[in-house]
């Protein structure tokens, strides 16, 4: 069996190159992928950093544009040579889970299963790998536009498609409604993205809260409106908020300026204790509150076409790009909002 490497997350601040097995097709419906460009998402600054609940080690990387470089013989949408964009979620596309469009939740697969992190991670790997198997190639792949950047929808994988299901649903609903983002959460991207997306479909106001000021600059130059801290209690009102920010302090205030009938979607991962919420406002004003994981396959095709047609220009994000022999020493400096380790 040849080998190839692999990044590993050794633990705090550790991360090497091992030699591992390199996948073979193990069905006539699976694909071999070479990742191209792979970016990080919010959440491995913490697993880098030794904050998340996975332990060492583990194969790192869970967003990036690919090319194929082998399918089964079932396999029709795709082809060798051609590139394409990963989900990070395992999932057949065929299960009533998958069916109904949530693909996060599978029915085929073991339970949250993913590239890069998670209790799956040993069977999948992860994009920082010479290779990668996709186990349900028709399924889960696509193909990325010739005229579309690698290393600029790199995120569509996770990161942008999370911004996506925190603003567009609800701008759908009351097309043009303003729209408050707390960010801060890790890096910080996924507050970003969702301000980049709300703009591109057509929130007439976008205000951004943060503390920090690289962040809250790169928001103002997007076209939002910047709060810095101090944070009043309150801001608002707005028809929809987004919590991505993990803190008490940033859900308790997108949740204290909800409008009435507003939605909120909490896009942050909170380790450990919950914050309490400020449930009677809530109940009051009769608030929609959303959180948990994504179902990355079904938004990504909305997050390309809005990058295809030029709406969408998430390569604004990215803070740093480095090529791949440089990728371990970039991502334990923890500098980065968007990092993108590229091949090409």
């Amino acid at each position: 069996m040849s080998e190839m490497r692999q990044l590993t997350y050794a633990g705090p601040g550790e991360l090497a190159w091992r030699e591992v097995p390199a996948p073979t097709l193990t069905s006539d419906d699976a694909a071999i992928v070479r990742p191209l460009a792979v970016a990080t998402c919010d959440l491995d600054a913490l697993i880098i950093a030794g904050q998340s609940p996975f332990p060492a080690p583990f194969a790192l990387g869970h967003e990036c544009v690919a090319e194929v470089t082998e399918v089964g013989d079932r396999v029709t949408s795709v082809r060798p040579g051609q590139r394409v964009s990963v989900p990070f979620q395992i999932s057949c596309g065929e299960c009533a889970s998958c069916k109904r469009g949530r693909t996060g939740s599978c029915q085929t697969v073991t339970p949250m299963a993913t590239y890069g992190f998670g209790p799956a991670v040993e069977q999948w790997g992860g994009f920082l790998s010479d290779s990668v198997l996709v186990p349900y190639a028709d399924h889960m792949l696509l193909a990325m536009p010739d005229d579309l950047s690698s290393t600029a929808l790199a995120s569509a994988s996770d990161n942008i498609s999370d911004a996506w299901r925190t603003v567009a649903p609800a701008l759908e609903e009351d097309p043009g409604a303003p729209v408050l983002v707390v960010g801060g959460a890790g890096p910080g991207s996924i507050g970003l993205y969702a301000v980049a997306i709300a703009l591109a479909l057509g929130s007439q106001r976008v205000v951004y809260a943060d503390s920090d000021e690289r962040r809250l600059a790169l928001a103002e130059s997007l076209g939002a409106e910047a709060v810095r801290e101090p944070w009043p209690r309150r801001l608002g009102p707005f028809a929809i908020t987004v919590d991505a920010c993990a803190s008490k302090r940033g859900i308790e205030l997108a949740l204290l300026s909800c409008d009435n009938d507003a939605t909120c979607t909490s896009a942050a991962i909170y380790f450990g204790e919950p914050p309490s919420l400020p449930l009677l406002q809530m109940y009051t004003r009769i608030v929609t509150f959303k959180t948990g994981r994504i179902h990355a396959r079904s938004i990504m095709p909305h997050v390309l076409e809005l990058a295809a047609r030029g709406e969408l220009r998430p390569e604004r994000i990215i803070t740093r790009t480095v090529g791949w022999s440089d990728g371990p020493a970039a991502l334990v400096e923890l500098d980065w909002t968007k990092l993108v380790i590229a091949r090409e």
